[in-house]
């Protein structure tokens, strides 16, 4: 760990995955405290991105009080590190230390830097804190959520970056199986549709990716009540792409309908019409796209 070679410290570090197989260990603990502390300030920045992708193995072996006296600190200080990749490496190897101490000490000492991680000016640190999300909210409840998170996850909507836009829709839906129709009925559809009106043209593109994301896990009335509506005011969206996404949205959504008898003749009175409609559009993409739903939606009744 001393050795004069970024190369060779790096390459100890990868080894610390083998001391977690020793299991809790006092004597490891006490001779690894400050070779630790010398790495988390290394001056390579990939020895520290190596250590930030291995320390979590060893919560293991600091056991639950260890870790939380003595790594979590650690922790925190790589999730600040100036160089992205450590702390993209911390983000991905949370569950590890999650594991031994559970989501609430992590929360607790980890969460202000987790969220500010969340506005991260790199892209795929914002990528993976919204992966970790799902996990923290399954565990600190609806309240907390609420309270801490939901706003942060509205926000990545808007989000420059399509990757992170595409995440934060399948997010909604994990959160949609997590907290279950009844919340996100009163939570985060509202916000979502709000979004349909928006003037920048890529709101409503993602709205109409949320909703159709999400739709799979609500019930067929909130189709009916709330995002068939909003779908309705998109068809004579004046950008083509909006157009053409409502078609192809209109498919996995008459799936849905289909489930209730209250709800599936809504195919016939408005998917079935609308989709017409777009069929007769003067952009070759929507009417590529309607009649492909189309197509979709008459097999499906085969």
């Amino acid at each position: 760990m001393h050795d004069s070679e970024a190369e060779v410290r790096g390459a100890v570090c990868t080894q610390l995955d083998g001391l977690a197989g020793l299991g809790n260990s006092e004597a490891i603990v006490g001779r690894l405290q400050a070779p630790l502390q010398e790495l988390v300030d290394d001056p390579s920045q990939h020895v520290r991105a190596t250590l930030a992708k291995h320390i979590g193995s060893l919560c293991r072996v600091f056991g639950k009080e260890g870790t939380i006296e003595h790594l979590l600190p650690l922790l925190l200080r790589l999730l600040k590190d100036s160089f992205p990749d450590v702390r993209l490496n911390i983000i991905s190897k949370l569950d590890a230390v999650d594991s031994v101490v559970g989501i609430d000490s992590l929360s607790q000492s980890l969460l202000p830097a987790i969220v500010e991680l969340a506005e991260d000016k790199q892209w795929r640190v914002r990528l993976a804190i919204i992966e970790y999300v799902p996990l923290i909210a399954s565990q600190l409840g609806v309240q907390f959520f609420d309270e801490q998170l939901s706003s942060l996850c509205m926000s990545w909507l808007g989000d420059p970056v399509y990757s992170i836009r595409e995440a934060a829709t399948v997010n909604l839906k994990k959160l949609t199986e997590v907290f279950g129709v009844d919340w996100a009925r009163a939570t985060i559809i509202p916000k979502i549709l709000i979004m349909a009106t928006h003037p920048n043209y890529l709101y409503r593109m993602t709205t109409i990716f949320a909703i159709t994301m999400i739709a799979p896990s609500v019930t067929p009335d909130i189709v009916r009540d709330m995002i068939l509506p909003s779908l309705e005011g998109l068809v004579n969206d004046p950008i083509p792409n909006i157009r053409f996404n409502v078609a192809k949205s209109l498919e996995p959504l008459t799936e849905v309908l289909r489930k209730s008898a209250d709800t599936a003749q809504l195919e016939e009175s408005i998917i079935r019409p609308t989709l017409a409609r777009l069929e007769e559009d003067p952009d070759p993409d929507v009417r590529f796209f309607a009649h492909r739903s189309v197509t979709a939606i008459g097999a499906m009744s085969a």
